[in-house]
C-alpha cells in the first residue's frame, strides 16, 4: 500500500481537530478504505500518546506500542506551547526529516493516512518554516475543521484565503458543531455562509458536520 495523505488542520487551536481525525480514520475504516492517525508534532506531553490514545479510542482500535507507537507520534516536546517554542525549552529543534521518515512508513501500511497538525495553519514549527510550508513543500491535501462560534467565518476565510495563496487543495471543510458556542443562531448562520463559500471557491471540496460526542 502507499496511502493518500491528508493533513489535518484547524482555523485555531482547540477547535476539534483531534475528534475529526479520529472521527474520519473511523468513518474510513468502517467503508472499508485501511486508514491510520499521526500526530507529527505533539506537545504538552510527557508521557503517554497524546492525541494518538484519542485518535484510538474514537477509532476502536488498540494503542501503538513499540515501533509504531514512535511512528505515529514521530515528535514530542513536554511544554504546551508552539512547536518551535517548546521544543526551543528542552534545546531542540523540530526534526522534520524525523517526521518524513515515519510519515513514508506509515503510508505504506495503509490506504489513507491523517496527520493531526498542531493549532492552525501559519504555526511555526521552527523559527523560520511554517506549518504550512510543511504541507505545501509536500502538497499534501487539506481537512480544515471550523465551528460555529462567532469570529469562525473571518478565521476560516484567512485560512482557505492561506491555502488558496500556496495553491493547495483543499479535501474536506468539518463543521464541528461541538465547538459552536450557545447562540444556534449563529452557528447555523455560520454553517449557511461557509457552505455556500466553499460551493462558488472551492467547489470540488466537500463540507462534512462533526457531530457531537
Amino acid at each position: 500500500m502507499s496511502a493518500r495523505v491528508f493533513f489535518v488542520s484547524g482555523i485555531d487551536t482547540d477547535i476539534g481537530k483531534t475528534y475529526a481525525t479520529g472521527y474520519l480514520a473511523r468513518l474510513w475504516n468502517d467503508e472499508g478504505i485501511v486508514t491510520l492517525t499521526q500526530k507529527p508534532v505533539q506537545t504538552g506531553v510527557e508521557t503517554g500518546l497524546g492525541d494518538i490514545a484519542t485518535h484510538c479510542a474514537l477509532m476502536g482500535t488498540p494503542l501503538p506500542v513499540g515501533e509504531e507507537a514512535a511512528l505515529r507520534l514521530p515528535q514530542v516536546f513536554a511544554y504546551p506551547a508552539s512547536p518551535h517554542f517548546a521544543a526551543q525549552k528542552e534545546g531542540k529543534e523540530v526534526d522534520v526529516e524525523a517526521i518524513d521518515a515515519a510519515t513514508a512508513q506509515l503510508a505504506l501500511r495503509c490506504e489513507r493516512l491523517l496527520l493531526e497538525g498542531a493549532g492552525g495553519l501559519m504555526v511555526p514549527l521552527t523559527p523560520s518554516f511554517l506549518q504550512i510550508d510543511f504541507i505545501a513543500q509536500r502538497g499534501y491535501e487539506v481537512v480544515l475543521v471550523t465551528s460555529g462560534r462567532l469570529g469562525s467565518i473571518n478565521h476560516t476565510l484567512l485560512s482557505l484565503e492561506a491555502l488558496r495563496s500556496r495553491g493547495l487543495k483543499l479535501h474536506t471543510l468539518v463543521f464541528n458543531e461541538a465547538c459552536s458556542g450557545e447562540d444556534a443562531a449563529i452557528a447555523k448562520a455560520t454553517y449557511e455562509y461557509l457552505g455556500g463559500y466553499l460551493q462558488k471557491h472551492f467547489p470540488q471540496s466537500q463540507c462534512i458536520t462533526l457531530p457531537f460526542l
